[in-house]
């Protein structure tokens, strides 16, 4: 059996945090590739490795002298080496990364480093090989992340290695310039590299001991999720749950490998497995909660819409053409409603309203701002009746104004529309009838 470790830049901030993670791969021998994030933060008010390598490659392109800052993000390595009592010294490394930046190296290259030199520690520590991942990880010239030779190329990489270290975050082009993942993408990695050496389960180490049903900011100590389907967790991270970065699922999920989302500080909980498919249900008939605020909704009216062939395309064509993507379109038999991002949409609205009218030709349109979408998901919705009219209720016992309730025909999930001001006393009018209510 092997398993990929992939631990959050909170668990790797300080050599206590790294005995800690130390401690969990030691525990199990079926823990053989690990994946380090760069050191996060020690404290609320500290600043995470990565933004301070930010800052110096801006102060570099500016001509600015970044050494003090370069120099404070190495008192942070050494700190940590120190902590560990490792013979270990990552001067080299310093003086190469100064003087890429020096050269101008880039934005993608300055924020790899981070992970870079956590990985050759933590392989110095753990006493595995280090593996760059700008050797292993491969990007088309595009831009654009080339999952099939990576695969190739990693699985035939660490094909031959007991147990390795491979840095979150970043890869390379095959000219070895280097390309970094979205920010949080070291979750990215620890998937790939579980798909390419065909790991039987991928556990991503954090400081929260799985997902929550809903956001701890907005519900008191909401509960845990044990256990949660790919497309669920697709549906609440989309919506904003943050636990694990959302294109981390794809490499896994087309090899049906599990996820376990685990705590490093906690580290007996079993935090949440994410599946391909399960026979479990859930302990509630909703699984999360999850919602943003900072939507616009566009109306269009039009007499016999529904007879009219090509009406919705050519209002789509409006939002298309001026470069805005939307986010859901209910509609009845003379109406569609197009929900857009608010700050994608206020500056060209105008130009959008006139082109529905030039394309599509209707009665009327009316925007809408300020609104919030919520998704309630959860499998176990399919088997309940009645899930729908419990939200509506839950709602209205709270003075709450439903814009818009779209739900697919899959019944995974349910989108509520409400006013911004509303959000957070809808979401827990929810968590209320729905997990309190049981309790």
């Amino acid at each position: 059996m092997k398993k990929v470790v992939k631990f959050g830049g909170s668990s790797l901030a300080s050599a206590e945090q790294f005995k800690k993670a130390g401690e969990i791969i030691h525990k199990d021998a079926e823990r053989r590739y690990v994946v380090p994030s760069a050191p996060g933060k020690r404290f609320p008010d500290d600043t995470k490795v990565t933004d301070m390598l930010y800052e110096c490659c801006h102060m570099a392109e500016n001509g600015e002298d970044f050494t003090k800052k370069l120099a404070c993000i190495k008192e942070r390595y050494q700190e940590i080496i120190d902590g560990l009592s490792l013979d270990l010294s990552l001067k080299k490394e310093f003086e190469t990364i100064e003087e890429n930046l020096r050269k101008n190296a880039g934005e993608n290259y300055a924020a790899s480093r981070g992970e870079y030199l956590n990985g050759i520690i933590m392989a110095a520590y753990l006493g595995f090989e280090f593996v760059d991942a700008a050797g292993v990880i491969r990007f088309k010239e595009n831009g654009e992340f080339d999952s099939e030779v990576t695969n190739q190329i990693l699985g035939e990489r660490l094909a031959g290695i007991q147990s390795a270290v491979i840095p979150g975050f970043y890869g390379a082009y095959e000219d070895g310039r280097v390309k970094t993942f979205s920010r949080g993408g070291s979750d990215i990695t620890g998937s790939i590299v579980a798909r390419a050496v065909k790991a039987d389960v991928y556990e991503n180490w954090t400081d929260v001991s799985g997902f929550l049903i809903a956001d701890p900011r907005i519900i008191d100590q909401p509960e845990g999720i044990d256990t949660i389907t790919y497309r669920e967790l697709r549906e609440l991270s989309y919506m904003g749950a943050s636990v694990l970065h959302e294109d981390a699922i794809f490499p896994v999920r087309r090899e049906g490998i599990p996820i376990n989302i685990r705590n490093t500080n906690q580290p007996e909980d079993e935090g949440t497995w994410i599946v391909e498919s399960t026979c479990q249900k859930s302990k509630y008939v909703i699984t999360g909660i999850a919602g943003k605020k900072g939507f616009c909704s566009i109306n269009i009216e039009k007499a016999m819409m529904n007879s009219e062939i090509g009406f919705g395309r050519k209002v789509l064509q409006a939002f298309e053409d001026n470069g805005i993507s939307f986010e859901h379109i209910p509609s009845g038999i003379d109406t569609l409603t197009v929900f857009v991002h608010q700050d994608e949409f206020i500056d060209k609205e105008q130009k959008v309203v006139s082109a529905i009218h030039r394309l599509a030709d209707p009665d009327s349109i009316d925007i809408e701002a300020d609104l919030a979408l919520i998704a309630v998901v959860g499998r176990g919705m399919k088997s309940t009746r009645g899930t729908a009219g419990r939200i509506f209720s839950a709602l209205a016992h709270v003075n709450v104004n439903v814009k818009m309730i779209d739900q697919g025909s899959s019944e995974l999930n349910i989108i509520i529309g409400v006013a911004n001001d509303d959000f957070e006393a809808a979401i827990s009018a929810i968590y209320d009838i729905f997990v309190i209510a049981q309790l």
